[in-house]
């Protein structure tokens, strides 16, 4: 079977194309970006009682990484937890940490109060153990309860059967308020709620010019002008040649899914759960079951795109190293797609001198995080509440690219050398 393109796309059901922008318009807010970002800060800011905003979408609706991701509903950043108690402190650690539970609830909320139909599945997040020291579990177990207020349960090797059929693993920790969904989906439901309230969304109109004046700011599209209040900048990873500020802060990283065809019973038997899974290295694979019995795999970073034929073949390996037993299943669909990190691994949320917002930089562990970025956003803009010191602190710091990227992908090769090496230590 040819392997095709992104699954999303494929099985999102009719769209209903939206109208470039073609004249002149004012604006309360102009957000640039119709991703999960710029959605949620638009719906922030609607529910807050600011009802003149306007996103400006390049392409369609969920383009970027909102359309292509894993589905992993969670909470936390791509810095992980201990690097974030370590550089915040206990209180700052755990009230950043909160915005992204926070996050959770309201995404689930939204999607009840909406109708967002986007295959939402309660299952919870496993993280399963590629090695045999079961000691990381048990740490990452008490940094969660201790510092974060987090239960996650362990689950031993005699009980992993009932959620993960794999030799590959040693134990997990379930994260049992996580759930996972149809991301396009989701991505499209939220831009009819924006319309709902009295949002107007243009798509194929790239911003190509931002001029900040006394008097609001002026965001032109190829086509056509807003004249704003405010405007933000949620244009992650296809972010190019707008705002350098913010473009010289942000690293673009490819990652990469696929989609099986549907395998019936066989998948049921390997996962007899709908937890969604990752693993314990840094080079983790993610997975999880779709409703129509394919498994969509995902794992794997890199400084370039791959075409979807080699993204297919790598990916399989990958998944056959877990799953002997779909040695023969074919692979359906794969994709990838662009993330923007910033180099400390943290959101970037703020604003710059010349009154321009922004929130970008939200890595591989983005659904939770765009939504509380859009909250802080459209609290900030609508009720005049500063933005939370743990972001601020991060800041914009440089990227140095072409250079930042070589790095990158030396320093993800060199991880990955590293969880080969501590697994032929454990024998």
């Amino acid at each position: 079977m040819q392997a095709l393109g992104n699954y999303y796309d494929a099985t999102v059901g009719e769209r209903t194309p939206r109208p470039a922008l073609r004249h002149t318009i004012d604006a309360d807010v102009c957000i640039v970006g119709a991703g999960f970002a710029g959605l949620a800060t638009a719906l922030g800011l609607l529910e807050r009682g600011v009802k003149d905003v306007v996103l400006l979408e390049a392409h369609q609706v969920g383009f970027g990484a909102s359309g292509r991701n894993g589905g992993f509903v969670f909470g936390g950043y791509s810095l992980d937890c201990a690097d974030l108690l370590a550089q915040l402190g206990p209180v700052q650690a755990k009230t950043t940490y909160a915005f992204t539970r926070q996050a959770v609830d309201l995404i689930r909320r939204r999607i009840q109060h909406h109708a967002i139909d986007c295959d939402a599945v309660e299952g919870g997040a496993l993280l399963v153990n590629w090695f045999r020291d079961d000691a990381l579990l048990h740490r990452q177990q008490r940094l969660m309860a201790e510092h974060f207020d987090v239960d996650w349960r362990f689950i031993p090797k005699s009980e992993l059967a009932q959620w993960v059929t794999s030799d590959r693993y040693s134990a997990a920790l379930l994260e049992p308020d996580a759930f996972h969904f149809h991301p396009l989906k989701y991505a499209l439901g939220a831009a009819a709620a924006v319309e709902s309230l009295g949002g107007r969304i243009f798509e194929r109109s790239p911003a190509v010019s931002i001029d900040a004046g006394g008097g609001g700011t002026r965001v032109a599209t190829d086509a056509g002008t807003v004249q704003a209040r405010h405007v933000v900048i949620a244009g992650g990873g296809y972010l190019a040649g707008l705002v350098p500020q913010l473009e010289r802060a942000i690293l673009p990283i490819a990652t990469y899914v696929m989609a099986t065809e549907p395998l019936g019973d066989a998948l049921h038997r390997l996962l007899p759960s709908r937890a969604a899974i990752y693993d314990t290295r840094f080079a983790f694979d993610y997975y999880r079951k779709l409703n129509d019995t394919r498994l969509l795999w995902g794992g794997r970073i890199s400084v370039r795109d791959r075409h979807p034929a080699d993204i297919a073949q790598f990916l399989k390996r990958d998944m056959v190293k877990v799953f002997p037993d779909l040695r023969g299943a074919q692979v359906a669909h794969a994709w990838g797609g662009m993330m923007s990190y910033a180099r400390h691994k943290m959101p970037q949320i703020g604003r710059l001198p010349n009154g321009l917002w922004y929130g970008l930089g939200f890595g591989g562990h983005g659904v939770a995080p765009t939504t509380a970025a859009g909250e802080l956003l459209a609290r900030s803009i609508a009720e005049g509440t500063p933005l939370p010191a743990s972001f601020v602190r991060y800041g914009l710091p440089r990227t140095f690219r072409p250079f930042g990227l070589a790095a990158a992908q030396a320093t993800y090769a060199w991880l990955q050398f590293k969880d080969v090496l501590r697994e032929r230590q454990a024998g």
